[in-house]
């Protein structure tokens, strides 16, 4: 028998922060329980290891009910993330970060991100559109901040996450589900479902599992009515033309931005013989999206914004012209066989990523600021100028294929290593349109460029102005490997070693409408840009080193020094004052950590302290006085020096206190001469607020055959800015949240009430102007809900 009790979303929020509080073995009664986690690449007790890591096990996983990306790493101290809504954000560690990516360039025009996502034993990070996994049956979440290099490899510089799904159990019956529907102020209904079953088939032999989920997070903005036009107060309005006034009548709707994940696991374990096993699983998901998560409060009317068509609304309101939607599939197919070969431990691991995201978004702002609104908008004579809805529309079609062959050696008794080999192979196909309602009739339909790779190769329909037609590939192979020597039977060093190899391409075309014919060849071609840049080869090896020493079994201190590194990529534009192409930027890390179990195992204090030096750091720009496509350059260096902690006290038998922090100093300390587009030195990193820090209460106890808990948490994030490019850098205000939970569990059955964000805080989660209208992403207000839930 499987038995859980499920705690709410806001009861994970708080927990979620205690790096310690994961339990995955059980504690002898009245200690706190012990963290087994694999962020070594062998399991190992997390008390044990000379590594800062953040655990989250799969019990705890499944009584906080975290369910999507938000939550996973949304109250983390030492870890942020930006973005537009579900499915569209990206992971900062440590305040490393510059931007969040803009949405209509990001899979071919912008940097790559410098935290690594794992699922399972595969890489999915994704620049600005992280793969949002709906965490169900999820055995467990591990963080590791600072440079994982040596191990995680590529776009790990920052840190990595990592969610390890749940594995068929052998000779066990399991199944349950779980029901959640909850009220949001001002907003609709969310609800979910979720169910498993775990079977074994032969004995000691065959187990499958299986995993089912659908989730409806209601919306809570409004789309209000309002009346747009191409007038002479906007960019380039010819002298004397007429305007067309238009509205978004069709499109206006209450609490609009909904969303909605269903998807599923099928997994099936095999015992070959006492020495091998096979694991074969395949995982997918839709996620389905409508609406923004972003709106236009009166606070913009205090920004300095320089936005022009910036459109002031009011609290959770937008006006948009053009249908927002985004549909996001994936698909994934691993297989991993894992067993002992002459006293070696032995795992293959090889993963197949599909994924395709078609994303449509308002883009109307433009209309105010874009140099060349009034050669698309008016007529030719430009006596009139017609509808100025602009929308984006994207298709992205994203495979991946790795693979990994690892050994390790853990059974000397002074030396133990793991060493493995890597290969990463990714092809990113992007078809993203830009539509002008006001230019159908005058332009020809538009096509790909002529003399270019296509994607794509048909016309685009009528009122299609501009076409980016691309496909981006990367090509890795490394080998990596760590060792570690015990010096004395307290003291330990270990060092690691990655050697990368990687090859990019980027081909297609970025084409223009014209008026009158056709004309394949009005744009910029790729392959003609880069003929002499590809592929864009960079080669080079990481280093780590780590000397621990361990006084008392219960107390353990380290210093480590790691680097870290992520690729470079290509800029799609043919301008002499822009460089074709950009190189990796590079981290260095310096860290002194603690661990320790004190009070005979009832208190966990656990701590680092850190300095890191960025070099070369990526920075995406959008300058039309140089180009109107965005571009990347290797523009300035950075220190960050910061500490992070977590504690967790067993006070009695019945109530547990938590809590965890981090400060982050954060500082550009090199820009050079005559770059006047980005935040000069002296100036904070983007989305890198100095303090964060939560503090959590639960209470259990028992009630004869019922078991009844309540919990409080108080977190807290404080002010950040939004970029470090100066015309996208806002200050973005502290802000603090209250969530609560009350439940009871008896036998199979658990229920509970619970309250999100009780003050109904308005946070300022990011504040950007990426489709040229200045807006602000928010939390979800005040919640309320109910959840049941039973496990066999």
């Amino acid at each position: 028998m499987n038995h859980r009790n499920t705690l709410s979303k806001a009861v994970a929020l708080g927990l979620t922060t205690l790096a310690g509080a994961a339990p995955i073995a059980a504690g002898a009664a009245g200690e706190l329980e012990e963290v087994i986690v694999t962020a070594t690449k062998r399991a190992e007790n997390l008390q044990d290891i000379p590594v800062t890591v953040t655990a989250l096990s799969g019990e705890k996983l499944e009584q906080l009910n975290v369910a999507n990306f938000d939550d996973y790493i949304r109250y983390l101290p030492g870890v942020n993330a930006a973005g537009r809504g579900p499915g569209q954000s990206s992971i900062f560690i440590r305040g490393m970060a510059t931007d969040s990516s803009d949405q209509t360039s990001i899979e071919i025009g912008a940097p790559v991100p410098n935290v690594a996502l794992y699922l399972d034993e595969q890489p999915v990070s994704s620049g600005g559109r992280n793969l949002d996994l709906y965490a169900a049956d999820i055995e467990r979440i591990e963080v590791l901040p600072g440079p994982q290099g040596t191990l995680f490899g590529a776009s790990s510089q920052a840190g990595t996450v990592r969610l390890i799904t749940r594995k068929p159990v052998l000779n066990e019956f399991q199944a349950g589900f779980d029901a959640s529907v909850a009220t949001t102020k001002s907003g609709d209904l969310s609800n979910s479902v979720e169910a498993y079953v775990n079977w074994p088939l032969i004995e000691d032999t065959l187990a499958i599992r299986g995993v089912f989920y659908n989730a409806v997070e209601g919306g809570y903005i409004d789309n209000v009515f309002g009346e747009n036009a191409y007038t002479a107060a906007d960019v380039g309005f010819p002298e004397g033309a007429e305007s067309t006034v238009v509205n978004n009548l069709p499109l206006v709707e209450d609490d609009f931005n909904d969303a909605r994940y269903t998807g599923g696991r099928i997994a099936a374990k095999y015992v070959i013989n006492d020495d091998w096993e096979l694991l074969g699983q395949v995982m997918f998901q839709e996620l389905d999206v409508d609406g923004v998560f972003d709106h236009s409060p009166e606070e913009i009317a205090d920004l300095s914004t320089g936005q022009s068509g910036s459109r002031i609304v009011g609290d959770l309101q937008v006006q948009r012209f053009f249908p927002d939607e985004l549909d996001d599939e994936f698909a994934q197919y691993s297989l991993t066989v894992s067993g002992r070969l002459a006293g070696l431990n032995v795992l293959y691991a090889g993963s197949y990523l599909d994924r395709e995201v078609n994303n449509n978004f308002d883009y109307s702002g433009y209309t105010q600021i874009g140099s060349y609104g009034y050669y698309y908008l008016c007529q030719p004579d430009y006596t009139l100028c017609g509808d100025p809805t602009q929308g984006v529309i994207t298709f992205i079609k994203n495979e991946r294929t790795t693979h990994e062959l690892r050994f390790s050696y853990d059974e000397g008794e002074r030396v133990n290593w793991v060493a493995g080999v890597f290969y990463d192979d990714i092809e990113t196909k992007v078809d993203t349109q830009f539509y002008v309602a006001g230019s159908q009739g005058f332009f020809a339909p538009n096509e790909p460029h002529s003399q270019a790779t296509q994607f794509n190769p048909e016309a685009r329909p009528p009122g299609i102005t501009f076409v980016n037609d691309a496909i981006r590939t990367e090509e890795q192979l490394a080998f990596f490997g760590e060792v570690t020597f015990d010096l004395t039977e307290t003291v330990s060093i270990t060092g690691g070693a990655r050697y990368y190899d990687i090859e990019s391409r980027l081909v297609g075309s970025s084409n223009f409408a014209t008026l009158g014919d056709v004309d394949g060849d009005g744009g910029i071609s790729y392959d003609l840009v880069f003929a002499d840049a590809l592929p864009l080869k960079e080669d080079d090896t990481i280093v780590k080193a780590s000397l621990s020493w361990q006084p008392l079994d219960d107390v353990l201190f380290y210093a480590t020094w790691s680097e870290g590194f992520r690729p470079g990529g290509f800029n799609r534009i043919d301008n002499d004052g822009v460089p074709k192409t950009y190189v990796s930027d590079e981290v260095t890390n310096y860290e002194l950590g603690w661990k320790t179990t004190l009070l005979d195992g009832r208190l966990r204090f656990n701590g680092s302290i850190y300095r890191i030096d960025w070099d070369g750091l990526q920075v995406g720009i959008t300058d039309f006085d140089i180009s109107v496509i965005t571009f990347t350059t290797n523009a300035a260096d950075a220190e960050i020096t910061g500490i992070e902690g977590d504690l967790s006290f067993l006070a009695t038998d019945n109530l547990t206190l938590n809590a965890a922090w981090s400060y982050n100093d954060t500082e550009m300390t090199r820009v050079p001469p005559g770059v006047s587009d980005i935040a000069g030195p002296g100036s904070r990193l983007a989305l890198a607020p100095e303090w964060q820090y939560n503090l959590s209460a639960r209470y259990e106890w028992t009630a004869g055959e019922y078991s009844p808990y309540a919990q409080l948490v108080y977190a807290y994030t404080g002010d950040q800015f939004s970029s470090i490019v100066v015309d996208n850098r806002f200050l973005q205000d502290s802000y603090d949240t209250v969530d609560a939970a009350i439940g009871v569990s008896s036998g199979n059955w658990s229920v509970e009430l619970f309250g999100e964000n009780l003050t109904d805080e308005r946070a300022q989660l990011f504040i950007n102007s990426l489709d040229t209208d200045l807006r602000i992403t928010t939390n979800r207000p005040r919640t309320y809900g109910l959840r049941v839930s039973y496990d066999y």
